[in-house]
């Protein structure tokens, strides 16, 4: 015969309290704050209000389900091909190259999730395959995954769609570097002392990783437009570009003598783009007659394009600085739209009835007028540049290009402005790309008897980095 003992509670003999205890349909084991299991008809507890239940060092779970998330498996970062397990996620580095992720087969409730470890899905995607003739979205088919620094959740819900993505986000969000100063790329970079150098010769963006603090962030800039194209047929030069430049206290250098004006604050990071204005074309005998440069743009500053060289027209085209009148008209006017300090200066005026056109005006100095009449005449200078240090060397900038004369043509003004042409002398010259300069007026020689381009502008940033 089976012996059995029956008791209603088990009690310590030290305090009397209970160790176990029934009470109905209820079993009670531990008492007060130790009390850790509860057992009724319908449930088991355990732990305590305002306990925890833990699993100890190398025990493991099962029956309980998931409850939305994975465990991010972050020993094992995957580069190449592998099959997913439910419940788990994924950092997927396809750095070294695209690969594929075959998910599991799929359950109600099944869970799996994948990031971009190294932000490269957007260069080496990442594909995921079901399993068989499983969905992904209601499609049996592969999905690619090519958004740089994407995360994203599929949750298996029936055989009717398949996996469902419940959570994507394609936000990369990275460490900021933190420093004092500006940290920026673009254009051609050079150094000089603690300051850094950005020289944009064509369009691009000045991309800032960090702007820096307080005084730092105040950038020295220098905005030079394209030149005008120069007039044909004893035709005005070509007025600069419009110069434009502002020195940081922060990155003291030799400025030109019209530096000032509008300051640019570098206030918070991303893409600022850059525009560097393009020369005016040259006019041509019988054809087109010469256009003006074309803006150059920093941040709020835009430099206007040169004026054209004047031919048959009213008078020199305005601009930075104005184009030169042909023999017979006044020359442009600088400085249009007005700034200050002044962009440029004003073309110079033909000779009335002669073969002397006036040379297009300079960042500093206006163009001269055209001397003299008929065989005698001779083409007007272009006026003068500015001279600035601010990539560490004296370049001058912004020169008018000289006019186009029977017997002489006009220099060009020191900055990149082109030759005037002569009767004899063939060609005009070109304004200097990257100078701003105006191009040269054509005469009335056999042959060839055009203008000259203007040269393309510039756009250079100066920053302390150090």
């Amino acid at each position: 015969m089976t012996s059995k003992i029956k008791v209603d509670n088990i009690n310590k003999v030290s305090d009397d309290s209970n160790i176990i205890k029934k009470c109905g349909t209820t079993t009670t084991i531990g008492s007060g704050a130790s009390n850790p299991i509860v057992v009724d008809g319908s449930a088991v507890t355990l732990g305590r209000c305002g306990g925890t239940v833990a699993l100890a060092s190398g025990a493991t779970q099962t029956g309980f389900g998931r409850t939305g998330t994975v465990d991010w498996q972050t020993s094992s970062i995957k580069t190449g091909t592998f099959t997913a397990a439910t419940g788990e996620g994924y950092f997927c580095n396809t750095s070294g190259g695209a690969f594929t992720v075959n998910l599991p087969a799929g359950s109600a409730g099944a869970i799996v999730s994948l990031a971009d470890y190294t932000r490269t899905w957007q260069t080496n995607s990442l594909t995921v395959s079901p399993n068989g003739s499983e969905k992904i979205g209601g499609v049996n088919a592969d999905a690619t995954l090519n958004t740089e620094g994407q995360s994203l959740t599929f949750v298996y819900v029936d055989a009717t769609e398949g996996w469902i993505n419940v959570q994507d986000s394609t936000s990369a969000i990275t460490g900021r570097l933190v420093t004092p100063f500006i940290v920026a790329t673009g254009g051609t970079i050079t150094t000089s002392g603690d300051d850094k150098i950005h020289t944009f010769t064509g369009p691009g963006t000045f991309c800032v990783t960090n702007e820096g603090i307080g005084s730092n962030q105040v950038i020295s800039h220098l905005v030079v437009a394209g030149g005008g194209g120069g007039g044909h047929d004893d035709g005005g030069g070509g007025g600069a570009g419009g110069f434009r430049e502002n020195e940081s206290p922060v990155t003291p250098y030799t400025a030109s003598p019209i530096k000032g004006g509008t300051a640019v604050t570098i206030s918070s990071v991303g893409g600022i783009p850059v525009t560097v204005g393009g020369g005016g074309t040259a006019g041509q005998p019988g054809g087109a007659d010469a256009t003006s440069g074309a803006n150059s743009i920093f941040s709020t500053i835009t430099s206007t394009g040169g004026g054209f060289g004047d031919r048959g027209q009213p008078a020199g085209g305005p601009g930075g600085s104005g184009g030169g009148g042909d023999a017979q008209d006044a020359g442009g006017t600088g400085n249009t739209p007005p700034v200050s300090p002044a962009q440029g200066k004003d073309g110079g005026a033909g000779t009335p009835g002669g073969n002397a056109a006036g040379g297009g005006g300079g960042a500093l100095n206006a163009g001269s007028a055209g001397t003299g009449s008929g065989a005698p005449g001779n083409g007007g200078n272009g006026g003068g540049g500015a001279t600035t240090s601010i990539t560490a060397s004296p370049v001058a900038y912004a020169g008018g290009g000289g006019g186009g004369g029977y017997a002489s043509g006009g220099s060009g003004g020191p900055g990149g402005g082109g030759q005037g042409m002569s009767y004899s002398s063939g060609t005009a010259g070109a304004g200097t790309d990257n100078k701003g300069g105006g191009g040269g007026g054509g005469s009335t020689a056999p042959g060839s008897r055009a203008g000259a381009n203007g040269g393309s502008g510039v756009v250079i940033i100066r920053y302390k980095f150090q």
